[in-house]
């Protein structure tokens, strides 16, 4: 998904119109200011117009040399004031180094912030310098401790057979996993079967990682604070060590592996008319990427097609269940955002070459499916339980936001219907179709993302409005995530006791279903963050080598100060307005347009546009466009 790039100059407004309508004359004396990031529980100290934001004392900059002192940039660039590092506290490091500088003393006054560098990261151009300054800024945890990796490597490899006996042996059954290809932590695998009635056999079998990391133990608390793997496009950065992301937890083709699974039998409607929740032992047949399968899918590719001969009916079964599965949740109001994902090409030196729209192709559908229908089916499970869990909540948006949205869907032709202050799924999911292989539908996507509600975890369940489900958890991905871990916990309590739980062990399960909800909702909006972070530094850094060109692109977004523009590749920059043309410009912000007032060009959200790369810095984490002027301009 793509996010607005952050720029530093916000051009004067003068001569108000009415309310919400300003007049903007370009300048180029305009002085910088950055929107930032926002943070909570920052300490914030105002000093002669300078803000210094923090919330911790270390920051991550880059090392600027002087002959009897030094002072360090920092990337968050709203911090707003330089780093004064003497000459004793500068480690020895280099110019244009990436450091780690302790805050000993906040600014004050006409006197500049000071402190140390307690860590030389490396050169600003070394390989994977960048992705360590944002690992370092955003203090994720990258190493693990040696007590964790000790555990971890005291585990075995191999299935001890007494695990086995108390499983359901599904050793002998056609399983397969469907990932990327360069996957490595294997969570899920499937397998679909046509019953004798004429309903559907779908199995979706999970890694038994709460079988490996118990609770209370180091692995378990390094879990807990990790929250979740980081993804990052040069590596990831595992919630749980490699012996179990990648190996004894991870569902490796031809090796006996313990699983939970969810078996349900589904109608020719979509509908899951039964369930069996229980522990298992797989044995994976084959992996699957999601290319072979839809060559498989497609009989486009004759090598594929020979190579998996033998399991095609498994996969065009799988392709039926998916169909009927989506159709019924589009018609439940199921939100399909066709938000084109960025993909990153990187050389072997991490510098990005290529900058392209991730494609999907229906092999991904078909697990997106299968795992939405298993994160369903054991929510609602739970919730009738009345069992201590943690559910996936994606609330109703703000009636205000859907009205902003309406006002700027009206110039476009659209509207989001309500009735009595309610906004029902259906109603966006009218506008999805609507504009569907139509120029604004990336526009509208975007702006339709922007008005729902964030998603995150919570201990009781509020439904989940993105994809119209009154039960959704996260069970399907516990390597990666601890929220499913976690309720894989509960369920293997549920499955021993015979769903019988004491009052003390309810207790104590909703406690920690409370407080980890939180806590992994707040490590995955860090990790969000980082991830976004790392694919706009690639993004600027890939424009770098590409100033002075020209592209074709959208206008994603309208603002006081700019216009943001989209290219086909997913690139976002902005223009600002000293470079859209040398006239006043109206800006209305109700409805977020833009007129010259000479020219009396109007500029919307979604219109085509050609634009001209003037600048992009890594560093500043920003890409510049102007507008390239017609004949007719």
């Amino acid at each position: 998904m793509k996010h607005k790039r952050n720029h530093k100059k916000d051009l004067k407004k003068s001569n108000k119109k009415q309310a919400n309508i300003r007049r903007i004359k370009v300048s180029n004396k305009n002085k910088d200011n950055n929107s930032g990031r926002k943070h909570s529980n920052r300490l914030k100290v105002k000093e002669d117009s300078k803000i210094f934001d923090l919330e911790k004392d270390t920051i991550v900059g880059t090392f600027q040399k002087s002959r009897n002192f030094g002072f360090v940039v920092p990337d968050d660039r709203k911090l707003g004031s330089d780093i004064f590092i003497s000459k004793k506290d500068c480690m020895k490091a280099r110019n244009n180094q990436k450091v780690v500088v302790q805050i000993t003393k906040m600014p004050h006054k006409d006197k500049s912030a000071e402190g140390k560098i307690i860590e030389i990261i490396g050169d600003i151009d070394m390989a994977g310098v960048d992705m360590m300054s944002l690992i370092k800024e955003y203090d994720i945890p990258y190493e693990f401790p040696m007590k964790v990796i000790n555990e971890a490597k005291a585990i075995s490899q191999t299935i001890d057979i007494n695990d086995i006996k108390s499983r359901k042996d599904l050793r002998q059954e056609e399983i397969f996993t469907i990932d990327g290809e360069d996957a490595k932590d294997l969570d899920d695998a499937v397998n679909v079967k046509k019953m004798d009635n004429g309903n559907y056999m779908l199995g979706v079998h999970i890694a038994d990682v709460s079988h490996y990391v118990k609770e209370g133990s180091s692995l378990d608390k390094e879990a807990i604070l990790r929250g979740t793997s980081v993804y990052m496009l040069d590596r990831v950065i595992p919630m749980l060590p490699v012996e179990l992301s990648n190996g004894i937890c991870s569902l490796n083709e031809g090796q006996v592996r313990l699983a939970i699974s969810c078996v349900m039998e589904i109608n020719k409607e979509g509908n899951v008319v039964s369930s069996d929740l229980f522990k298992s032992v797989i044995n994976v047949t084959r992996r699957m990427s999601y290319t072979n399968v839809q060559k498989i899918l497609d009989n486009s590719d004759e090598e594929v097609v020979k190579e998996y001969s033998k399991y095609i009916n498994h996969f065009k079964l799988m392709e039926k269940l998916a169909h009927i599965l989506k159709d019924r949740r589009n018609k439940n109001g199921s939100l399909n955002l066709d938000i084109p994902e960025t993909k990153v090409v990187l050389d072997e030196n991490g510098i990005a070459v290529d900058i392209k729209k991730y494609e999907l192709t229906f092999a991904n559908e078909i697990i997106e499916q299968f795992m939405l229908t298993a994160n369903e089916t054991v929510a609602e499970k739970f919730f009738w339980l009345e069992a201590p869990f943690i559910y996936r909540v994606h609330e109703t948006p703000d009636m205000e936001k859907v009205a902003e949205l309406n006002k700027f869907l009206f110039n476009l032709g659209y509207k989001v219907k309500t009735s009595k202050d309610e906004v029902h799924p259906k109603a966006f999911a009218i506008i999805l179709d609507e504009i569907q292989g139509k120029p604004e539908e990336r526009v509208i996507s975007n702006l339709i993302l922007r008005t729902l509600k964030v998603a995150r975890y919570e201990s009781e369940n509020k439904g989940h409005f993105g994809i119209a489900s009154r039960y959704y958890c996260h069970f399907t991905s516990p390597i990666r995530r601890y929220p499913d871990l976690f309720i894989h916990r509960v369920i293997s309590k549920y499955l021993r006791s015979g769903y019988n739980l004491s009052d003390k062990e309810i207790a104590k399960y909703s406690v920690q279903a409370t407080r980890y909800a939180e806590s992994s909702s707040e490590r995955e909006k860090v990790a969000q963050k980082v991830e976004r972070e790392s694919v706009d530094i690639k993004m600027a850094e890939y424009m770098e080598s590409h100033i002075g060109e020209e592209y074709d692109g959208i206008i994603s977004s309208i603002m006081s100060f700019g216009v943001f523009v989209e290219l086909e590749n997913t690139v976002e920059g902005m223009i600002r307005f000293d470079k859209l043309g040398d006239e006043y410009f109206i800006y209305d912000e109700n409805t977020k347009t833009l007129l010259g007032e000479n020219t009396k060009t109007m500029y919307h959200i979604g219109d085509s546009i050609r634009v001209r790369v003037i600048k992009a810095s890594k560093e500043l984490r920003q890409i510049d466009f102007e507008k390239v002027q017609s004949e007719e301009d």
